[in-house]
C-alpha cells in the first residue's frame, strides 16, 4: 500500500509525506513505508479524532462508474486491501451502524474481538467489539439470527416509537435491546447520533446500506467518508453508495488522505469545516 495524499517531495520515495492540516494520521517521521501495512499502521492512519464528542463515519466501496453493489451485494467489489481496511475501521469503532436491508442481504454476523485490536481498544476505554446498530423502521427481522441472538456486545435495534408494536414486543421480548430515535415508525438520523452518544458510542461507523447512509447525508450528520475506488466497470442499474432525499445544496467534503493498492484507492473526506484534530 503506499500513500498518494497528502503530497509532498517524499510521496513518492520510500515513506509518504507529512499529513495534511486538519487531517489525520501520521506524519513524515512515523508513516509506513510502501508495501503491506500492518495493521497497527493503518489503524494510526484512520484514527478517530480525539475533539468531538461524536463523530460518525462512513465506509462504502463503489466502481469506477458508480456502482455500489453487483447482484445485489457489495462484497464483488471488495479486495484483500479493501477487508483489511474493513476490518481496521471495525476494530476501532465503538458502534456499527446499519440499515435493515443490509443486515438482510449481507448476512451480518455480531462483530468479533480481535486480538490485533485488544490494547487499544482497552486504552480508549472501549468494549472488546463494537456494537452492532440496526436501523429499522418496520422491524422487520429474524431475532434468531446470531445478530441478535449470540452478540459477543448486545447488538442494538434502533427504530421510531410508531414502529410496529408487536415487532416492538417480540423484539423485547427476545432480550434485543430496543432504542428509541423518532416520534413516527421511521428513525431520525440526527436524533440516532444523538441517542447512540449518549449512550457513550461516538466513534460512529455506518456501512451502509445506500439508503441509510442517503439519510445521514441528507440530514446533515455525517462527518467523514471512507470511500474504496474499485477499479471496475459494471453497468447494470446497481445503487450509488447513498440514495434517498437529496440536501438543498451539496455538502463540500475535503480530502484528508489517499492510499492505493492494486488499482484500489481509499479516500478519506472530511466535511467541510470539520477537522480531525
Amino acid at each position: 500500500m503506499r500513500r498518494l495524499f497528502p503530497v509532498t517531495d517524499q510521496t513518492s520515495g520510500p515513506r509518504s509525506g507529512p499529513t495534511a492540516p486538519g487531517a489525520a494520521g501520521p506524519s513524515a517521521e512515523t508513516a509506513p513505508a510502501d508495501g503491506e501495512w500492518s495493521l497497527d499502521e493503518l489503524a494510526d492512519a484512520y484514527a478517530y479524532p480525539e475533539g468531538p464528542a461524536v463523530w460518525l463515519r462512513a465506509n462504502m466501496v463503489s466502481t469506477l462508474d458508480g456502482a455500489a453493489q453487483h447482484d445485489g451485494r457489495s462484497e464483488p467489489l471488495s479486495s484483500t486491501a479493501d477487508m483489511r481496511v474493513f476490518g481496521v475501521l471495525r476494530g476501532l469503532a465503538d458502534a456499527v451502524v446499519v440499515g435493515a436491508e443490509t443486515v438482510r442481504r449481507e448476512g451480518y454476523r455480531p462483530a468479533r474481538a480481535r486480538e490485533a485490536f485488544a490494547a487499544r481498544r482497552a486504552a480508549a476505554g472501549q468494549g472488546p467489539a463494537p456494537a452492532v446498530v440496526v436501523v429499522s423502521a418496520g422491524l422487520d427481522l429474524d431475532l434468531a439470527l446470531p445478530l441478535f441472538a449470540e452478540p459477543l456486545v448486545p447488538t442494538l435495534l434502533v427504530t421510531g416509537a410508531g414502529a410496529p408494536a408487536e415487532r416492538l414486543a417480540a423484539a423485547r421480548a427476545a432480550g434485543v435491546e430496543v432504542v428509541l430515535a423518532g416520534e413516527g415508525a421511521a428513525v431520525e438520523p440526527a436524533r440516532a447520533v444523538r441517542v447512540l452518544a449518549d449512550r457513550g458510542l461516538r466513534r460512529l461507523l455506518t456501512e451502509g446500506g445506500p439508503r441509510l447512509l442517503g439519510q445521514f447525508v441528507a440530514d446533515g450528520v455525517l462527518d467523514e467518508l471512507c470511500l474504496t475506488l474499485a477499479p471496475m466497470l459494471a453497468a447494470g442499474s446497481a445503487q450509488r453508495i447513498a440514495g434517498g432525499p437529496s440536501r438543498a445544496v451539496p455538502d463540500r467534503f475535503v480530502l484528508a488522505s489517499l492510499l492505493e493498492e492494486g488499482g484500489f484507492l481509499f479516500a478519506r473526506y472530511h466535511r467541510g469545516g470539520h477537522s480531525a484534530e
